[in-house]
């Protein structure tokens, strides 16, 4: 993991910047991981020095001792000057200062101050002197030691801290996910770390099992070597106290058997509507076997129910249905119309800051693929021109030089990569485009980022999905039958288009997308491309409301050569 910089977690190694360092010094040894910790500072980075470190590591430069008697001294840190520590060894084994002369040294240097430095310079030659070294030699040597000085930082605290990198290190090698539940439990009122984190635990092969009610703690819990279960305390709305009443009242009663009985069993406790619609959302009640729209709507019946039963209860009397019987209407779940995927996800980013079940990617990607072809990971740095799609996860923007600049980050699921949009790009792209969760059409040069290692795109356009589908697809398509036909299909057909821009509601036709049915009987098939009067703007709310009429597979764009459904 160490040398492949896969160090999300693991303590003081795992910031962007420091990632990039490990990939360019390849740690080798436990002395490694401590310069790592040392030289992860804007003094040694901006001066020079850690490119020295590196390269004489690997034999790019060679390494050089300012003194023979210095090599024990500075050969961990191949002859470059890392640690305090060292300044004070050097002052030892040249000059023969004491322990407490060497720390004044030390802290004169820090300190800067002319006049005690010249009295050190003066100190450090004549002791040097005694030592049969020459004025001509000990002063460049003084000079190295005062110029890192200003950048060496305290050997024990590094070896502390990498000390505690190696255990957590190890811990995520041999315990990948008993670290990994113990890091996101640190970590649960930080949404944005436990995204990452939840990451992390994908790549690593992972199994998150989802928030339950009847499995989850508050915080998060290793169940297998490769397991983690969900915690309840990472759910946005869902505090500490309504958690404490769950899990007391599993311990007293066992599991909840259905949403009924979840709501009886706590009512009175900290446990209110707004909690228990968050737990509907992020998943947490799903085990119950029925849809997250149908929990819902049901959620007024069983919360109705639960006040009856406590009034009840403290009456002293009893429902002669029994409240919690499945028969009883007052337990019956009230159906709905399932929830579309792209809500289910949009609830799980909105209590768990991540979507956890799938990714709203996944309902474009075959779309998607007959004019984006190459997925993120297949990129590579050829300064060609290509075009991706993929979800904004991030937004930034800034003024430069050159203007205006806005950075983002593209996922396809398969990879992530950085694409940067000047302020020429910019003028020609649509704002609402460049906004979190929107997908986008790229098209740019991909080079090699040699901050992060990995690869980044300058952008030449921007598209949004439904001006990509405008420019690429050739129409699109419903596939019906005679027995459709037959059943009110155009009032049924116009109802849909005219609530989407067609025919006399303001939209300019001609610049949307032709419509065309695909018409089959038992004896012929036809292919009937409607005027331009009908064109519409092929957006979801279009297609959703064409496929909920003549179902999900009937309704497609059509891109030359190939069909997208």
């Amino acid at each position: 993991y160490l040398r492949t910089a896969e160090t999300t977690a693991v303590f003081q190694l795992e910031s962007r910047g420091m990632k990039d360092l490990i990939k360019r010094l390849q740690p080798s040894s436990f002395e490694d991981i401590i310069a790592l910790v040392a030289l992860f500072r804007p003094g040694p980075l901006q001066s020079g020095m850690v490119d020295d470190f590196i390269n004489r590591k690997h034999g790019r430069s060679k390494v050089e001792f300012p003194h023979p008697d210095l090599e024990p001294v500075l050969k961990n840190t191949y002859g470059v000057i890392v640690y305090q520590e060292q300044v004070m060894q050097i002052a030892q084994v040249l000059a023969n200062y004491t322990l407490g002369g060497a720390d004044m040294l030390r802290r004169a240097m820090g300190k800067k101050k002319p006049e005690e430095m010249a009295k050190q310079r003066s100190l450090f030659n004549d002791g040097a002197l005694k030592n049969n070294i020459d004025e001509k030699v000990a002063t460049p040597i003084f000079d190295l030691m005062e110029k890192f000085a200003e950048y060496g930082f305290n050997k024990s605290h590094s070896a502390a801290y990498a000390l505690v990198s190696y255990q957590t290190m190890w811990l995520k090698t041999h315990y990948p996910s008993y670290l990994m539940a113990s890091v996101l439990s640190a970590d649960l009122d930080n949404t944005d770390k436990i995204v990452v984190l939840i990451e992390e635990c994908r790549r690593m092969g992972l199994d998150i099992i989802l928030p339950s009610v009847n499995i989850s703690q508050y915080k998060f819990v290793a169940s297998s070597e490769n397991q983690i279960v969900y915690g309840l305390g990472a759910v946005k709305g869902v505090g500490e106290g309504p958690i404490e009443s769950i899990v007391n009242s599993i311990k007293q009663e066992g599991p909840f058997s259905d949403l009924f009985e979840f709501c009886r069993r706590l009512a009175g406790s900290k446990v209110n509507r707004k909690v228990i619609e968050a737990l509907i959302r992020c998943g947490a009640m799903d085990e119950f076997g029925q849809d997250r729209a149908t929990l819902l709507s049901s959620l007024d019946s069983a919360l109705q129910a639960a006040d009856q039963f406590s009034q009840n209860q403290s009456s002293g009397m009893e429902d002669m249905f029994g409240l919690v019987d499945s028969e009883s209407p007052a337990t019956n779940y009230v159906s709905a119309k399932p929830m579309k995927e792209r809500d289910r996800l949009q609830g799980e980013k909105e209590t768990l800051g991540l979507f956890l079940t799938g990714h709203p990617f996944d309902q474009y990607e075959k779309e998607i693929r007959q004019f984006a072809k190459r997925r993120i990971a297949d990129l590579s740095s050829n300064d060609r021109l290509e075009t991706i799609c993929g979800i904004i996860t991030s937004v930034r923007t800034m003024e430069g030089r050159r203007g205006k600049m806005c950075f983002i980050q593209l996922d396809d699921r398969s990879g992530n990569i950085d694409v940067s949009l000047f302020s020429e790009v910019l003028a020609q792209c649509n704002p609402e485009y460049l906004a979190k969760d929107a997908v986008v059409i790229v098209e740019g040069r991909v080079s090699h980022d040699e901050y992060t290692g990995g690869l980044k795109m300058l952008a030449e356009s921007v598209k949004g999905l439904n001006e990509a589908r405008e420019h690429f697809a050739s129409d699109i398509r419903i596939r019906i039958n005679q027995n459709v036909m037959e059943n009110v299909f155009q009032e049924k057909l116009k109802e849909v288009l005219r609530a989407h821009g067609a025919k006399g509601s303001g939209f300019k036709s001609e610049d949307g997308c032709p419509l065309v049915i695909e018409y089959s009987n038992s004896e012929a098939r036809a292919n009937i491309q409607l005027s331009s009067a009908w064109n519409v703007k092929p957006d979801d709310s279009l297609i959703e409301g064409l496929r909920d009429l003549f179902g999900t597979q009937a309704v497609f764009l059509n891109y030359p050569s190939e069909e997208a459904s």
